[in-house]
């Protein structure tokens, strides 16, 4: 084994963290019989040699080796370099990552390099599908899949070998498999799914019918059954009372998601593969099917919008007595409900009944999935309540670095806008360190959380002018603006005067969006935001001009630091001057040509907030609408914005341009923002915002314009 290994050149070639002489200790670990050498090994190749799915010069001169290794019997754990020959070789290159990889011809040269020449030994991984490791048998299937030019041959394979398979996890692999080969292999596709059918109804065992509709829905959701909601609960039933599954050493890790030698767990290092492998194997560990969380997201990616058949599976995943799958089913939930708009009353409620569960992770992730959702968290909200109540240490959350936080719970109940959050907040106000994001909280309350004004404002007269000042002061700053507390005037002047060196930028821009949220009870302030107006074109002064106005409507004072403020060089301060004139509405009449002038701006932001303004200055649609809807067509993520401009204006009228646009976000059931994968944790909040923005702006059309 390894002859030639000392003859290539390692060193002349490079890995994502340089010099690729340490390869040959690497591909030598591979073939280690010590367990946490092994898992070193892969966890170098991985983040080194096939760092992110990158494929180099030193990634190309290790295929032969591997091949070597995955057809030795006596190296352990070959699935795992099944598995890597896999990624290596099996990239999907879409028509965005081609434009992509001809910026780097020689990266799109080592993609399609690496492509042949793991095709090309491909056929190695016929034999290993009777291998007597099962981890391997588990990992060749997919290879095959993958990489093997004759479709066909692998196909008949598979189906030759399910029956002759003795263990479970296996058979799924098969299965998937297939499924792989169909969506790869389009002629194929019809029998695959009239043979994943066939399974689905009259396979042996719950786990392979179940299976085999994961992969119908994957590759030909339309051949799915018509009661396919009733067939899973029904197998997930037959799954749950089916006895825990034994672990299995030197199982492949795709498919059990164990680690090679449980036994060594212990002693082994602490590495990339190791980390990624541990959340599956510690939630898989005694359960009797661990493998389903993963047919059932496979499930759910395949049924994509059919949501009420997706809420269906779930809600009755929700009820089992398993707490794994509950689990798995909380989870699944945020996802579905983050990316899809639907009716999710009942299956919000069963998340929150989760909140009670006597199993930490259970709870915890309930909470989680809850603080997202804000207001469509409604039907848990006695659930949330009744946790607040019982756990006040889970009121804030500590963490190793960084600010303290507001615990799941606490959050989720505050964004209900339910008062039974007050409490929780009192009390974290009154911690030595304040809670970063506890004025945020605050701002959902609204009224309900007035009581709290007092202590905010005592709080933020205790904040030291030193370099701490931002991180101390902004929460409270945050939760004075959302209370429009005025009464605090005199302690944000302090803040706004004395602000240090170090974050005051930021600081100052808090105080005086504070003070500007005061209004008139914020009188005492307006000699120094007379002072810093002086400073015209700056960013700084742009927000104090917007706070003067506020105020004390100082049209005269103002006017002239905002018009200078649409000549600033970065679009951000051209935005800010823009919406501020916006709000002056018709007392700044005299910037439309300003304004105007910037619907032709490169930057999509600045011309939707100079189209908005300028609306609102002249009290005229017929200019910026269709800059409006342009950007609504060209950005998804304006439409919040531009939904507010229109519902405040009442201007989509029956048969408008913005009257079908509006129809046709409402008839949409994918959020707008959805995206593979990322999410961020207000998606949901701001989708469900702009639905009801764009019913407020076609039931709005009152004909009297824009208001400020």
């Amino acid at each position: 084994m390894f002859a030639g290994i000392d003859e290539v050149d390692w060193a002349s070639m490079e890995h994502a963290y340089g010099p690729a002489h340490d390869v040959p200790a690497l591909l030598r670990g591979l073939a280690s019989a010590d367990p946490s050498e092994r898992e070193a090994a892969l966890d170098g190749m991985y983040g080194a040699v096939h760092h992110q799915g990158d494929v180099y010069a030193c990634t190309l001169a290790c295929i032969p080796f591997l091949f070597e290794l995955v057809v030795d019997p006596l190296v352990p754990d070959r699935g795992g370099i099944v598995e890597l020959l896999t990624s290596i070789g099996g990239i999907d290159i879409d028509e965005e990552d081609i434009g992509e990889a001809e910026d780097d011809a020689e990266g799109a040269a080592n993609y399609a390099m690496a492509a042949a020449a793991v095709s090309a030994g491909a056929g190695v991984f016929f034999a290993l599908m009777a291998d007597e490791d099962p981890g391997v048998r588990v990992s060749a299937p997919l290879a095959l899949a993958t990489l093997h030019g004759s479709p066909a041959r692998v196909l008949a394979l598979l189906r030759e070998r399910l029956p002759l398979e003795p263990d479970d996890e296996v058979r799924l692999a098969l299965v998937e498999a297939a499924g792989r080969v169909a969506l790869r292999h389009g002629p194929l596709a019809g029998p695959i799914a009239h043979w994943l059918s066939r399974l689905a109804a009259e396979a042996d065992g719950p786990g392979l019918r179940l299976a085999a509709l994961a992969q119908l829905a994957r590759c030909a959701p339309e051949a799915l059954p018509g009661d396919v909601v009733r067939m899973v609960a029904g197998l997930l039933r037959q799954l749950r009372s089916a006895p825990a599954a034994p672990e299995v050493p030197g199982a492949g890790s795709r498919a059990l998601g164990a680690a090679a030698d449980p036994a060594c767990a212990e002693a082994a290092p602490l590495t990339l593969v190791g980390q990624l492998r541990a959340p599956a194997a510690e939630g898989g560990s005694g359960r009797a099917a661990p493998w389903t969380a993963a047919l059932l997201r496979t499930l759910h990616v395949g049924l994509d919008d059919r949501v009420a058949d997706r809420t269906a599976l779930l809600t009755d995943q929700l009820c089992s007595p398993d707490p794994g799958q509950r689990i798995d089913a909380v989870r699944m939930s945020g996802g579905l409900i983050r990316s899809w708009r639907g009716s999710y009353g009942e299956l919000v409620r069963l998340v929150g009944d989760q909140l009670v569960s006597d199993e930490p992770k259970l709870a915890e992730a309930a909470s989680h999935v809850l603080e997202e959702l804000f207001g469509l968290a409604a039907p848990a909200g006695d659930a949330l309540a009744a946790r607040v109540a019982a756990d006040p240490g889970a009121w804030v959350k500590e963490w190793a670095s960084g600010p303290p936080g507001l615990g799941s719970a606490v959050k989720a109940l505050a964004r209900l806008g339910d008062v039974r959050a007050v409490p929780a907040l009192a009390a974290a106000l009154e911690r030595p360190e304040v809670p970063h994001d506890v004025g945020f909280a605050i701002g959902h309350l609204g009224a309900a959380a007035a009581p709290l004004a007092g202590v905010l404002r005592r709080r933020l007269g205790e904040v030291g002018l030193d370099e701490e000042a931002y991180d101390r002061a902004s929460p409270l700053l945050a939760g004075l603006t959302a209370l429009r507390a005025g009464e605090a005037a005199p302690e944000v002047l302090r803040i706004l005067r004395g602000a240090p060196e170090y974050r005051g930028e930021w600081l100052r821009t808090a105080a005086l969006r504070a003070l500007g949220s005061f209004g008139p009870a914020a009188h005492c302030a307006v000699p120094e935001l007379r002072t810093l107006i002086r400073r015209a074109g700056t960013p700084g002064a742009t927000e104090a001009a917007e706070a003067l106005w506020a105020v004390d409507g100082d049209v005269g004072a103002v006017l002239p630091v905002l018009i200078e403020g649409l000549q600033a060089e970065h679009a951000r301060e051209r935005r800010a001057a823009a919406s501020a004139l916006g709000r002056l509405g018709a007392h700044a009449a005299v910037t439309a040509p300003r304004l105007r002038a910037l619907l032709l701006h490169e930057e999509l932001w600045l011309r939707v907030d100079a189209a908005i303004a300028l609306w609102e200055v002249s009290g005229r649609a017929e200019e910026s609408v269709p800059v409006l809807l342009a950007a609504w067509e060209k950005n998804r993520h304006v439409r919040v914005r531009v939904a507010e401009c229109l519902a405040r204006a009442g201007a989509a009228g029956a048969g408008s341009e913005a009257a079908h646009a509006l129809r046709a976000e409402l008839a949409s059931v994918r959020r707008h923002h959805a995206m593979d994968g990322g999410y961020g944790s207000h998606d949901t909040y701001e989708d469900e915002k702009l639905l009801a923005l764009c019913r407020r702006a076609l039931l709005g059309n009152t004909g009297k314009g824009p208001t400020t």
